[in-house]
């Protein structure tokens, strides 16, 4: 058999996106390789995303590269989620932005304690993309909607509670999985899973998810029919916990909680290819506004954190603009 095993960086990826769509044709098509496994370059980080910099000044100029970055990205999400190789991701730290692209749509998930989930792009004028659309509204109840509109950070144990990660394993562990996994002689599916069980339940699961206690508030606070209504609940509630999610939401682009909310609402009802060709949507329609580039601005750049939204508020971001986010592109649609 043949195995891969390839590694996401920071900013720099060992490979680029467009090889590692190339890779997995080859791996389709071979008959030889039999197990894929990604993992990070480093110790700090699986992979935090993309260089978010180059692609606003690709788009502030109207360059290619603010379309072929998504539309590589996607693809390569879309070959992950229809890889019919045991795909294994050890997410050993920080997963952010395309990091959870490269991972959540494969067959195993692999956190740690080290391990950092978040979906922050409500807070640079963007939206949980990579196929956002498809995984958080299949989480339990509307964890993925509050986990997609407030960007909140999990952390260790708490990824695999929340259904994000499949397996849960120690650090120090890692490695010794990894040489099981390459000493599998033609491994099936079911034969990944045996030996990813194994690891897992050989660790002490003593620690309570984060978010049991509001659990049940966040089911009902975020059940509603727009983000309106959810910041309107969250006043109304006046728990603390509300009341720090209030304030939450109130920094967040308003431009980006409503495709968001509409993304995840819409993503729950299609598969994942069909997902991926509507997130190319918005990303686009983001490309063409203005939020993304101010929130990159106050975050990343001059990090001073205080973007100066347009519209600013909820109320200004109008049905009308939320259509054309949605629409499609012609001919400058996804292929899938």
């Amino acid at each position: 058999m043949s195995l891969w095993v390839f590694t996401a960086q920071l900013r720099v990826r060992a490979l680029s996106r467009s090889q590692i769509v190339q890779k997995h044709m080859k791996w389709e098509q071979d008959n030889e390789t039999s197990l894929v496994i990604i993992k990070g370059a480093g110790e700090k980080a699986f992979c935090a995303g993309g260089d978010i910099r180059a692609v606003t000044e690709a788009g502030k100029v109207g360059d290619r590269l603010a379309e072929d970055f998504f539309k590589e990205e996607y693809i390569l999400n879309n070959a992950i989620g229809n890889c019919q190789i045991p795909y294994v991701a050890l997410i050993d730290g920080i997963t952010m932005g395309g990091g959870v692209g490269l991972s959540v749509h494969g067959h195993f998930r692999v956190a740690t304690e080290k391990t950092l989930f978040a979906m922050p792009e409500t807070g640079i004028g963007l939206f949980p993309d990579v196929g956002g659309g498809f995984f958080l509204p299949r989480l339990e109840g509307k964890l993925g909607l509050y986990l997609a509109l407030t960007g909140f950070r999990i952390k260790g144990r708490n990824v695999h509670q929340a259904g994000i990660a499949t397996h849960f394993v120690n650090s120090e562990k890692i490695p010794d999985l990894e040489r099981d996994l390459v000493s599998l002689k033609s491994p099936s599916e079911e034969d990944v899973a045996d030996l990813l069980n194994s690891y897992h339940f050989k660790c002490k699961a003593d620690d309570k998810f984060v978010l049991a206690e509001h659990v049940d508030k966040i089911n009902r606070l975020f059940k509603t029919n727009s983000v309106e209504e959810i910041l309107q609940n969250l006043k109304q509630d006046g728990s603390r916990f509300a009341l720090q999610h209030l304030e939450t939401l109130k920094k967040m682009s308003p431009t980006s909680m409503k495709i968001t909310f509409q993304q995840l609402e819409e993503g729950a009802t299609k598969n994942l290819s069909e997902v991926l060709v509507m997130e190319y949507r918005l990303s686009q329609a983001c490309m063409r506004g203005h939020d993304f580039y101010e929130g990159v601005r106050a975050v990343l750049i001059d990090k001073d954190q205080s973007p100066k939204w347009k519209p600013a508020t909820l109320e200004e971001v109008t049905e009308e603009y939320l259509k054309s986010c949605f629409k499609s592109l012609g001919n400058k649609e996804l292929k899938l």
